[in-house]
């Protein structure tokens, strides 16, 4: 695992389309009980190198019930963006995620995480790639009919705080789905 991650981080199969130098930003274990699948690492990220290392990563913890040093567990969790650098500024947020990482890295980290018992899908691009035509017909119906994809994914709208629109209008989202997540995950990291 430690060699893999190791040719994760000096990856730069695409380079010449980010804006600024690569740095993946992944951790994993061949221990890891459950995999968190965002998007790709924000600026805040990229220059710590730290995932989830920002408001959105505060507010995700906080939907998963989890102390920092539960979530930088890596026997706990492993974190495996579809990107694995910074994409870059788009209109209205950052770019899409990076085509290229999750299909050359993402089935070689699962492959070394034989304990893994939860897969966290969160927003569109990871639930696109992981549930195919399963997915619904957008993120909001597919996080709606979570149930639908359990035991093994759990999915979620992404924890930006450009998403409080999104949860003040589907508030069953909190009433309803965080508790089941977090009883999840509590069953999940307790054993």
């Amino acid at each position: 695992m430690q060699d893999l991650l190791h040719h994760i981080r000096q990856c730069r199969i695409c380079k010449e389309h980010l804006p600024l130098d690569p740095r993946p930003v992944a951790t994993a274990h061949p221990d890891s009980k459950i995999v968190i699948i965002g998007q790709a690492p924000g600026t805040k990220v990229h220059k710590s190198g730290i995932p989830w290392d920002d408001a959105s990563g505060k507010q995700l913890r906080k939907w998963l019930e989890v102390s920092e040093d539960e979530f930088y567990d890596k026997t706990k969790f492993a974190i495996i963006p579809m990107g694995f650098c910074y994409p870059g500024k788009g209109k209205s947020g950052d770019l899409p995620p990076r085509p290229e990482c999750a299909p050359q890295w993402h089935q070689l980290l699962f492959d070394q995480m034989e304990k893994v018992e939860l897969v966290i899908l969160i927003g569109m691009y990871a639930q696109k790639y992981y549930l195919k035509e399963t997915a619904k017909r957008n993120l909001t119906e597919t996080v709606a009919n979570y149930k639908d994809y359990l035991p093994q994914y759990f999915v979620l709208p992404h924890p930006s705080p450009r998403n409080r629109f999104w949860l003040t209008k589907n508030s069953w989202f909190e009433e309803a789905v965080l508790p089941e997540l977090k009883k999840i995950i509590q069953n999940v990291i307790k054993k």
